[in-house]
């Protein structure tokens, strides 16, 4: 299994190409979770413009989306995003850092603008627990992130832990039983002697988690299974590692929903490949009907 980047590639080999060699750009792309992206250069060649518009843009603001994005770009974050998009980040090539290093860490940093953003509520919640922890009791705020159509994410701090709820849908039955195999790969994981420090993680069909029973409005239906992840301090103990756990805890659903799609495609090419040995098989096995030249006999009379 492959672990997915957080970081878009298609920003990151973008602005590498045009530092090497500037030109006019206007490209528009998604990337997972239907979030679109616009680079562009409005004004001159050597200033470009990214956008993005995700669709959970209101709740990221309410839980401090643009202190975050301060932090990581500063000025680059424009005041006025362009229309029809939620964010916009002036990049101007002529001020890249000299330093290869300093210049791919620049690039890499801005090719994490999703990941970023998506990180506001993580850090929230992260905060509250260790205000919380002082006290031994009490819970904080849960809060939610409605990133897709009918799926949301869950995040809320208590004394001792964070617990993340994922909410998503299975369209098809075969999804629901290969998302059930992955999950309890990762509880049986968890009881190897080399990773029993990770995360805690619980599933669930049809029934949410005692968390989520009061939240309005809350589908409930064969389709839909929740998958809950409980972050202890050691998570988050330090920067380097918060960095890390939110990184990874964003993919989780893509990285579920990809190798569930990669395992149906393995097992479809496996059933085609035997379903074509069969037919070699059953063509051996055909007996040859022997043929032989018919003659015409043909008498003539004198």
């Amino acid at each position: 299994m492959i672990l997915l980047e957080s970081n878009n590639y298609i920003i990151q080999t973008t602005l590498a190409e045009k530092l090497t060699k500037p030109s006019s750009l206007d490209l528009q792309f998604v990337d997972f979770d239907d979030v679109r992206f616009h680079l562009s250069t409005p004004e001159r060649k050597t200033q470009l413009l990214l956008s993005m518009s995700i669709r959970c843009w209101d709740e990221l603001v309410k839980y401090g989306v643009m202190d975050v994005l301060q932090r990581e770009y500063g000025s680059r974050v424009r005041a006025q995003p362009e229309p029809e998009y939620n964010v916009s980040l002036e990049v101007d090539l002529e001020q890249f850092p000299t330093d290869a290093e300093e210049r791919e860490a620049l690039i890499k940093s801005i090719s994490l603008l999703k990941r970023n953003a998506l990180a506001a509520p993580f850090e929230a919640a992260f905060k509250t627990q260790k205000g919380l922890a002082g006290s031994g009791t009490g819970q904080g705020e849960l809060l939610a992130l409605h990133y897709r159509d009918e799926e949301a994410i869950y995040v809320q701090a208590s004394s001792d832990r964070v617990t993340v709820h994922f909410s998503t849908i299975f369209r098809e039955e075969t999804d629901r039983i290969f998302g059930k195999v992955f999950l309890q790969e990762f509880v049986d994981a968890r009881r190897l002697p080399t990773i029993q420090s990770a995360p805690q993680v619980l599933y669930t069909t049809n029934i949410p988690p005692l968390e989520l029973r009061n939240v309005p409005n809350l589908a409930q239906s064969e389709d839909i299974g929740y998958v809950t992840f409980i972050l202890f301090p050691r998570h988050f103990s330090n920067q380097t590692i918060t960095d890390s756990t939110i990184s990874h805890i964003q993919n989780f659903r893509d990285y579920l929903h990809y190798h569930i799609k990669c395992s149906k495609a393995y097992m479809h090419s496996r059933m085609r490949h035997r379903v074509s040995e069969f037919q070699k098989v059953l063509n051996r096995a055909k007996t040859e009907v022997a043929t032989s030249e018919r003659k015409t006999v043909r008498y003539v009379m004198e």
